[in-house]
């Protein structure tokens, strides 16, 4: 997989499945250590959860538009080292008061997701001949990162709790200094091509793009953007309808942990059932991207083609689970699930690198933003579903809210459409004109 991609590329995919393995060993665990540790409830522990996704939702939106602000090395730096320190400090946060760890954990939801925009961002700039193509192979391995973490998070749980925080928190600070090396050997770089050579005092067109080159790759600290913030949500065209389409996925695929999870439990099923659905998910991530590239070949070549499809196959996902509700209707239901889940995660952060040019850390910090309402409140629509009507009630619920998203990237395949031949149309005026 890592022969297709150049060294400065392959050492990015590896510092950032890294990074992910690190963050998967706390994350699983926040339920377990609430109840077992602090000796809290189920509630409590799905407060913290939510007060760290509403950290995590505000962080998007604030990465998205510091990225300019301070510059993208301040921002990924500083997130990652905040995150690094609030982890460790979980050690004796976690055990003092129960209020001071639901604030360390909602800060730290918060610093977590401010380094995404920016993450996403540097990649479209840096890589924009071939974004779409590392977008996937990253999120692979973070995947890759998420399964191997979490495989060691119940080990290292049996051994300590604090163990996983420290290690998390080493992880984090790990990136960060990453990203402080790789960030400013871009810069020297950047600054030793804008020395005059003779090409370009004699007027080259070629060594006046070498020397711009490196501020196209990575904009610096300082360029704030030309449109004021009312004025970038105003072209809701380009991110709403997207947007609320992908809120409206992560909110049905709560499905999995307020739906099937507890039916499991329910019937008597062992709970290493549930968790080799995720040991599936994980499997197929890394083994189907043949499927995936066919898909993309034939029926999804466009990027709003692929989010279509990926609703569909959310849809199909549950559909499956309302008309049979056993355990391999809920192997099925994954596989559907994860093909659709594999489309949609590269997509986004693809069409807005794609699209939104230089303004494109602003638009996926306020997709990012949106996206995260989804998974904030779906686990308490379907859990409520679930306590009226059990797992059926859930899966027409979810079922239903797919096919909602289906229309929404439908209207956004659409509207993209026509703004498009709008260019045409006014490209080729021109050039009459001309």
């Amino acid at each position: 997989m890592f022969r297709n991609y150049t060294r400065e590329m392959n050492v990015f995919i590896w510092a950032s499945m890294i990074n992910s393995t690190g963050g998967a060993l706390m994350w699983p665990l926040t339920t377990l250590f609430v109840h077992t540790q602090l000796n809290r409830s189920l509630a409590d522990a799905g407060f913290v959860i939510f007060m760290q996704m509403l950290g995590g939702v505000i962080g998007q939106l604030l990465g998205g538009g510091l990225y300019y602000r301070i510059g993208v090395r301040r921002l990924l730096i500083g997130a990652l080292a905040a995150s690094s320190v609030l982890q460790c400090t979980l050690v004796i946060t976690a055990h003092a008061d129960w209020w001071l760890y639901v604030t360390t954990m909602t800060v730290l939801g918060l610093t977590n997701s401010m380094s995404m925009p920016a993450i996403q961002s540097f990649i479209g700039f840096r890589w924009a001949d071939r974004r779409e193509e590392l977008f996937n192979v990253i999120y692979v391995a973070n995947n890759i990162g998420v399964a191997l973490g979490t495989a060691m998070s119940g080990v290292l749980a049996d051994i300590s709790f604090n163990l996983t925080f420290v290690l998390n928190g080493v992880t984090s600070a790990g990136f960060a200094i990453f990203f402080h090396r790789f960030l400013r050997g871009m810069q020297e770089e950047g600054r030793a091509g804008t020395h005059p050579s003779a090409q370009e005092q004699a007027g080259t067109e070629q060594a006046r793009k070498q020397a711009a080159a490196p501020d196209l790759q990575l904009p610096d600290s300082g360029v704030l953007p030309e449109r004021s913030i009312w004025q970038k949500l105003a072209a809701y065209r380009l991110y709403l309808f997207m947007s609320i389409g992908a809120m409206f996925v992560w909110l049905a695929n709560s499905l999995w942990g307020t739906g099937v999870a507890p039916h499991i439990a329910d019937h008597n099923m062992s709970f290493s059932m549930y968790s080799l659905l995720w040991t599936l998910n994980g499997v197929l991530i890394f083994m189907a991207q043949p499927i995936i590239s066919w898909l993309k070949r034939t029926i999804a070549k466009p990027l709003t083609a692929q989010l279509t499809w990926s609703a569909v196959f959310y849809g199909l996902a549950y559909l499956v689970i309302w008309f049979v509700p056993v355990y391999g209707g809920f192997v099925l239901g994954m596989v559907l699930a994860t093909l659709g889940e594999m489309l949609v995660s590269p997509a986004v952060p693809a069409f807005l690198a794609a699209r939104a040019g230089r303004e494109a850390p602003f638009y996926m910090g306020v997709a990012g933003g949106i996206t995260s309402v989804g998974r904030m409140i779906g686990p308490y629509v379907l859990g409520i579903m679930y306590d009226r009507s059990g797992l059926n009630g859930v899966a027409v619920i979810s079922t239903w809210i797919a096919a909602i998203a289906v229309m929404f990237f439908v209207l956004h395949a659409w509207v993209q459409t026509k703004e498009q031949k709008q260019r045409n149309t006014k490209n080729h005026s021109f050039d009459t004109y001309s």
